[in-house]
């Protein structure tokens, strides 16, 4: 994952796990005391309480991984480097769309995992979000053509794994973890060139244009104007969503 070797170099700071994502994320875990954290990053997800191993390509990711981490292996979805039905579940977060081989990624959960697969991701079907929609629109095209769609995603899951279950995960106003969507309350942070930078989506384009734009509408008092009805709103669905697919027979 050469893109992170390249953006990731503030992802601890920038990604602190936020606690209402992570305990919807734990709560899908289930009963699964082993699990595997494909594409980990730096971890922010990972639980406390269960045996985990992470897998994550980018070595300048896995040097920031804190002190007394569960250990880490290099290496990818696409080969996981981890022997058959060896864990009980297997977690991956806001990684597929950086997979060279989504199906082959998944299968290869699969076949390490014994109980369910766990996967944080956003789905291009999703509502407009006035970042992309009115300043990066070049970041919703770019986005809609490497996320899988949750149809596409239920497709390989039943034929790889078993059912899928899709639930939204609301983003709060005060979402800890910089993900893309993390201040859509918060407007002025996005011309925060640290912000930015550990946001995959920003690495892809040229972002003079549309910071220029949004820095004029948050001085001129357009933005607020424009998006009001977000001032009130504790938390909103922008498209994330928790996948959890058990392996067809568990039962437990």
């Amino acid at each position: 994952m050469a893109l992170y070797d390249t953006i990731g170099r503030n992802y601890a700071e920038a990604r602190l796990p936020d606690q209402r994502i992570a305990s919807a994320i734990h709560a899908a875990l289930g009963d699964a005391t082993s699990v595997a954290n494909i594409g980990a990053g730096t971890g922010s997800y990972e639980p406390l309480d269960r045996a985990v191993i992470a897998i994550e390509p980018s070595e300048v990711m896995i040097t920031q991984r804190p002190a007394g981490a569960p250990p880490c292996i290099q290496g990818s979805a696409e080969a996981l480097p981890l022997e058959t039905a060896s864990v009980d579940a297997a977690m991956a977060i806001l990684t597929i769309h950086h997979w060279s081989d989504l199906e082959l990624g998944l299968s290869e959960m699969a076949r390490v995992v014994s109980k369910r697969a766990v996967l944080f991701t956003w789905v291009p079907d999703a509502a407009p979000f006035w970042l992309t929609e009115d300043y990066f629109p070049e970041i919703a095209a770019n986005d809609r053509k490497i996320f899988p769609s949750a149809d596409t995603l239920t497709r390989i899951l039943a034929r790889g794994i078993g059912p899928a279950r899709i639930l939204p995960v609301l983003i709060p106003h005060d979402c800890t973890d910089g993900l893309l969507c993390a201040y859509w309350r918060r407007p002025e942070a996005y011309l925060s060139a640290k912000v930015r930078n550990a946001m995959s989506a920003f690495a892809r384009i040229d972002a003079e244009a549309g910071l220029a734009k949004l820095q004029a509408d948050l001085s001129s008092g357009r933005w607020a104007q424009r998006n009001k009805h977000l001032l009130e709103l504790d938390s909103v669905d922008w498209g994330y969503r928790l996948v959890c697919c058990e392996i067809e027979g568990n039962t437990r």
